[in-house]
């Protein structure tokens, strides 16, 4: 499973999933720059004060305020975004790594909207508990690995198995090899858990968790 994690790592940075994290960033970044230009609007329409000393003030602490609270929307949206192109990232790594194999279907356009959302709520939800972390250091520690590692592993895992199965399949062969899949969450609770390195993790986690199905299907050690 490390040489998984360690290739996948590795193959982010390669210039196809380089390409998709750069077009994923482009969007995120025009999302929340649009929201604090929306926020910074709505401040200046809505609140007058009697001197403009205050006002300035009030712009300057709203704009930092702002730029703080979007900052923990950054890996939301991109989750958000990151879910149009995992059929794609799964798609580049079958055809780099596993010509030889028959190829997976991409998934209904409803269903990818489905576990894209799924996995958008995923993040948060892991997001949230950082804070936590941040504002309470020790705290939550475990938590936050034990949550993350058990839906992150169960989202990703499951994406890459209904390439090949139906998603009543994928969800028993997950079942199955439960700790294997939960470990591998962990793996990615990781990535998710350091600033900035965690803008890869939806492109990191897809490319992950397809080496970890294939060597399943495979019948290989992981």
């Amino acid at each position: 499973m490390l040489s998984d994690a360690s290739l996948a790592f590795r193959q982010v940075f390669e210039p196809p999933f380089r390409a998709i994290f750069w077009k994923m960033l482009g969007f995120t970044l025009a999302v929340l720059v649009a929201i604090w230009i929306a926020l910074q609007g709505a401040v200046a329409a809505f609140v007058a004060l009697p001197y403009p000393w205050l006002e300035t003030v009030l712009a300057l602490l709203t704009g930092l305020g702002a730029i703080f609270a979007l900052s923990f929307l950054i890996a939301p949206v991109s989750a958000l975004f990151a879910g149009l192109f995992q059929d794609t990232i799964a798609e580049i790594v079958e055809q780099g790594d596993y010509a030889a194999d028959p190829p997976g279907r991409a998934l209904p356009v409803g269903q990818s909207l489905v576990l894209t959302l799924k996995f958008t709520g995923v993040v948060i939800l892991g997001n949230l508990l950082a804070l936590v972390l941040l504002l309470v250091p020790g705290i939550n520690l475990i938590a936050f690995f034990m949550v993350n590692g058990y839906l992150l592993g169960r989202e990703f895992f499951e994406f890459a198995a209904m390439r090949f199965m139906s998603p009543e399949a994928a969800r028993q062969l997950r079942r199955g090899r439960a700790g294997t899949v939960f470990m591998a969450g962990l793996v990615i609770a990781g990535v998710l858990a350091v600033p900035v390195l965690n803008l890869i993790t939806p492109i990191f986690a897809t490319i992950f968790m397809m080496h970890v199905y294939k060597r399943l299907a495979a019948g290989a050690p992981v």
